[in-house]
């Protein structure tokens, strides 16, 4: 049975900092594609950063710069560290997996369905 789960989420005054975790189980981690994605009420699901099997990165363009996705293979575990805050950033996230390598902006953007799914942590910035 696949498991993602995360940690890692909280409340936190914007302008600091957050990392969040995802250990997998019952999955070939290494021969997956990871991503987080966020979803706020009554908006759509977004995709806010992809690592594909080899380390390729893509990041949507409201946290370039202040968000690094990276997995540890040998933990079996994905990894968003968080910084410079902003309120909007606050929502559900959640992390997900993709058996295979994906062009990864299409990834990111959804146009490939993912695998599997966590259950989501929520993640609060205040002003």
């Amino acid at each position: 049975q696949v498991q993602l789960v995360e940690s890692g989420g909280g409340s936190v005054q914007a302008g600091g900092s957050l990392r969040l975790s995802c250990a997998a189980s019952g999955l070939a981690y290494s021969t997956y594609s990871m991503g987080w994605f966020r979803q706020v009420t009554g908006k759509e699901r977004e995709g806010v950063a992809v690592i594909d099997t080899d380390g390729s990165t893509n990041y949507a363009d409201s946290v370039k710069g202040r968000f690094a996705i990276s997995r540890d293979n040998a933990k079996r575990t994905l990894y968003l560290q968080m910084n410079s805050l902003k309120p909007e950033d606050s929502g559900e996230y959640y992390c997900a997996a993709a058996f295979g390598a994906y062009p990864i902006q299409a990834l990111r953007l959804g146009i490939y369905g993912m695998d599997y799914w966590g259950k989501g942590i929520l993640v609060t910035i205040s002003s």
